[in-house]
């Protein structure tokens, strides 16, 4: 259907593009998760490479539709923005979306990293567990996190790689150092082996923002307040 669907592409009239890339978008969602649940079973890195390709097909489906001067801004965890060629995943058969952005765009792809010290986090013990408002431990000593909080500077930004880079602070970063990365699951308790890997800053990311104490993130209901969550959220309706 997939195939079928980009053959006619160029027989639907011009107003019904962003249909067609519904229709289409749709399609490739279909494929993709039935190879990736099958990849997923098996346990191996194919799994993880699958979900970041199609996060890429679908960055470049929605840069094509928009025109060649179109740009995007995509927001994601760290673990798939930035270049996992410079990171511990590489030697695990593993790639994401910021290192095929980079393959694909060069110079025209700027990311960014963001850390933390400690504070807390809204994060699940286990998959398909309850979210938790969970404490962040303060971070490794052989860390990144530790060398940005141990510089006295609550918040900053910093550019690590480019022209724009201090050569010296880049060449102190490029020595492979330890890298905290939470997502929807967070395990204080086996924090080193779980949330941990090793990482080179600089070929990792183009630039780094640090706030030394995080908050947990809560939702904006309507106005822009946090509502109080219904139990079983966020399937619950809320009230409006």
């Amino acid at each position: 259907m997939l195939i079928d669907l980009r053959g006619r592409r160029g027989q639907v009239r011009l107003h019904d593009g962003a249909s067609v890339l519904d229709v289409e978008q749709n399609a490739r969602v279909a494929a993709n998760a039935e190879r990736y649940y099958r990849a997923m079973y098996v346990g191996s890195a194919e799994s993880w490479n699958l979900r970041d390709t199609h996060m890429f097909e679908t960055l470049e489906a929605l840069l094509a539709y928009h025109g060649p001067r179109s740009k995007a801004v995509v927001w994601a965890h760290n673990s798939h923005l930035g270049d996992a060629s410079a990171t511990a995943m590489a030697r695990r058969g593993e790639l994401n979306l910021g290192q095929l952005v980079r393959e694909r765009f060069g110079e025209d792809a700027y990311v960014i990293g963001f850390g933390t010290d400690h504070g807390t986090v809204a994060a699940a013990t286990d998959w398909d567990g309850p979210m938790e408002i969970k404490r962040v431990r303060p971070s490794h000593p052989d860390s990144y996190e530790r060398v940005s909080h141990d510089s006295g500077v609550n918040a900053f930004l910093v550019p690590v790689a480019g022209s724009s880079a201090d050569a010296r602070l880049r060449d102190d970063l490029l020595a492979p150092r330890l890298e905290r990365a939470i997502g929807v699951i967070y395990r204080p308790e086996t924090e080193l082996m779980s949330h941990y890997f090793e990482a080179r800053l600089p070929d990792q990311f183009d630039e780094w923002i640090w706030f030394d104490s995080t908050t947990a993130i809560a939702p904006l209901g309507p106005g822009g307040t946090a509502p109080s969550l219904d139990h079983g959220h966020p399937f619950a309706t809320l009230d409006r």
